[in-house]
C-alpha cells in the first residue's frame, strides 16, 4: 500500500508563493504517474497537474498554468508543486495523487491512493 505524506502548506497573500511536497512511501514499484488535486468544501476534487517519470509527461489544469510548475526528485521519491502568482481563488486543500490507471488524469476516480492533503490559504 503506497503511503503519500504531502507538506508545504499554509497562508500567503495573493501574489505570492509556496511550495508543496508530496513523499511516496511503502511501494514495490514506483508510481507510473503522480499528480495534485485540489478541492474546495462542497465542490468535487480537480485535478491541477500531473507528472509521470515514465511518459516524461507533464500536464496542468488550465487555471494554473503558467503559475504553477510540477517536478520530481525520484531520489527522494517525493513530487514537488512550485506555486507562484498565487490568487484567492487558489485557496483549497491540496492532495498528492499517485497510480494513474483512469485514461483521463484530472479526473479523482482514475488515480489509486491518495494523501491526507495539505491546506493552502490565499488572502488578498
Amino acid at each position: 500500500q503506497v503511503q503519500l505524506v504531502e507538506s508545504g502548506g499554509g497562508s500567503v497573500q495573493a501574489g505570492g508563493s509556496l511550495r508543496l511536497s508530496c513523499t511516496a512511501s511503502k511501494y514495490t514499484r514506483s508510481p507510473n504517474c503522480m499528480g495534485w488535486f485540489r478541492q474546495a468544501a462542497g465542490q468535487e476534487r480537480e485535478g491541477v497537474a500531473i507528472i509521470c517519470a515514465g511518459t516524461r509527461e507533464i500536464r496542468y489544469a488550465d487555471s494554473v498554468k503558467g503559475r504553477f510548475t510540477i517536478s520530481q526528485d525520484n531520489d527522494k521519491n517525493t513530487v514537488y508543486l512550485q506555486m507562484n502568482l498565487l490568487k484567492p481563488e487558489d485557496t483549497r486543500m491540496y492532495y498528492c495523487a499517485a497510480e494513474l490507471w483512469g485514461r483521463t488524469w484530472f479526473r479523482a476516480d482514475g488515480w489509486n491512493y491518495w494523501g491526507q492533503g495539505t491546506q493552502v490559504t490565499v488572502s488578498s
